[in-house]
C-alpha cells in the first residue's frame, strides 16, 4: 500500500503575516484532510508520449490550492495567474478521490528563503514593517500546540546563496529542510506571458552546491537541484488539474473532478524513478517520526 499524503502549499504561506487567519485556516485544512487521500496502483509507461500512460506510483501530491499570494517573490514558479478557489465542498470532493490512507495532516511546510529581512525584501516577501522571520516562529509554535511536524522549504538565489543559516535551522529544528535551486519555468517565471522574471534570480551548479557544502551539517537538509525537481513532483492546481513541467512549462491535465485520478494523471509528465532519488519517499506519519512535542 502507498500511503499518500498532500503537502498542501498552504495559505499559511501566502498569508503568514495575518496571525489570526493562519490560526483558523490551520484547524480548517486540518478538518478538510480528514475526508482522506487515496492508495494507488501501479501502472508501467508503455511509451514516452505524453498522452501514453505513465508510471503512477506517486506516495505525494502537491495541492495548490490558490495562485494568490501576498507576496511578490521574483522567482515564483506559480504565479497569480487567476484567482480562482474552488468551493470547499468540490475541493472536498477531490480529497476524496485522492482517497483515504492517512486522515490527519501530519506536515505543513513554510517557505522561508532567508533570515535577513533584507534579503527577504530584495527577493519580494517584504511587506512593510511585517517581520517574516518572526511570523516564520509564529507558526512553529503553532504547529507544536496542534502537533503538526514543521517542514521549511527555502529557495537558494543570488540574493541569498552567500547566507549561512546554519544556526537558525538548528534552532527551529524542522523535520525537514528542503533546499531548492532557482528554477525557470516558461509562461510562470520566464518568457514573454510570465507575471515573474527570474533570469536574475538563478544561480549556477556550482554555485549551488557551495551553498550546500556550508549546511552539511544539518541532518535533515533534503537538497533539490533543477534536474531534481522538474518531474518528479505531482502538482494538483486550484482546478485540480495535474500539471505537466516535462517540456519547461506547466501543460495542465483534464481535472480530477471531471476525469477522474487515474485518467488525469496520464498527464502528469510524473518521474517515478527521479521523486525516489531525490528522497520524495520518507516518513510522514506523526507516530513514526516520534516527535516531542
Amino acid at each position: 500500500m502507498y500511503v499518500v499524503v498532500i503537502c498542501i502549499k498552504l495559505l499559511l504561506q501566502a498569508c503568514i503575516d495575518r496571525a489570526s487567519e493562519i490560526s483558523r485556516w490551520l484547524m480548517r485544512l486540518v478538518a478538510l484532510s480528514k475526508s482522506g487521500l487515496i492508495e494507488w496502483r501501479r501502472e508501467r509507461v508503455t511509451s514516452s508520449d505524453r498522452t501514453q500512460e505513465r508510471s503512477a506510483v506517486p506516495t505525494s501530491v502537491n495541492y495548490h490550492f490558490t495562485r494568490q499570494c501576498n507576496y511578490k517573490c521574483g522567482f515564483c514558479f506559480h504565479t497569480a495567474k487567476t484567482s480562482f478557489v474552488l468551493p470547499l465542498e468540490e475541493a472536498k470532493t477531490g480529497l476524496k478521490l485522492l482517497k483515504a490512507a492517512g486522515k490527519d495532516l501530519d506536515i505543513l511546510a513554510i517557505s522561508c528563503d532567508s533570515f535577513e529581512e533584507d534579503t527577504n525584501r530584495l527577493i519580494g516577501r517584504g511587506q512593510g514593517n511585517k517581520n517574516h522571520v518572526e511570523n516564520l516562529l509564529k507558526v512553529r509554535n503553532w504547529c507544536k500546540d496542534y502537533q503538526v511536524a514543521f517542514k521549511i522549504n527555502s529557495v537558494i538565489n543570488r540574493f541569498n546563496v552567500d547566507e549561512d543559516m546554519n544556526e537558525q535551522i538548528r534552532l527551529i529544528n524542522p523535520i525537514r529542510w528542503k533546499v531548492f535551486q532557482c528554477l525557470l519555468i516558461d509562461g510562470e517565471n520566464a518568457g514573454e506571458e510570465a507575471l515573474r522574471h527570474a533570469e536574475t534570480f538563478t544561480i549556477s551548479s556550482k554555485d549551488f552546491q557551495k551553498f550546500l557544502d556550508r549546511h552539511k551539517q544539518i541532518k535533515c537538509l533534503v537538497p533539490e537541484s533543477n534536474e531534481k525537481m522538474r518531474d518528479s513532483y505531482l502538482i494538483l492546481d486550484e482546478y485540480m488539474r495535474f500539471l505537466d513541467c516535462t517540456q519547461g512549462r506547466k501543460d495542465p491535465s483534464k481535472s480530477i473532478l471531471d476525469v477522474g485520478v487515474e485518467n488525469a494523471i496520464k498527464f502528469s509528465g510524473f518521474d517515478e524513478k527521479m521523486f525516489f532519488k531525490r528522497g520524495g519517499k520518507y516518513t510522514w506519519s506523526k507516530a513514526d517520526m516520534r516527535l516531542e512535542w
